[in-house]
């Protein structure tokens, strides 16, 4: 998928371009199903198997998705501010 799909008419509960640059740092495996298209249950299954398409990140009982891998997956390049001088 590319940002431009991200963004167009979707489905419901898939999630647009906007929402998905408004992620934070981290999202839950539900959060992270939803932006990939997939349910919990299947997100899940795939974690089992290792076959999530991104890193996912074991913390204790939870499980954590960096927001940045999924945005790579999806074809979604970060924005950075124009303004903001390194």
């Amino acid at each position: 998928m590319t940002a431009q799909e991200a963004g167009g008419q979707a489905s419901a509960g898939a999630m647009g371009l906007e929402e998905l640059l408004a992620l934070p740092a981290t999202v839950n495996v539900t959060t992270a199903g939803r932006a990939l298209g997939i349910g919990r249950d299947k997100a899940y299954e795939l974690i089992r198997k290792g076959k999530f398409p991104v890193r996912t990140l074991p913390l204790g009982g939870t499980v954590r998705v960096p927001t940045v891998e999924l945005w790579k997956v999806l074809g979604i390049e970060q924005r950075r501010d124009a303004g903001v001088s390194a």
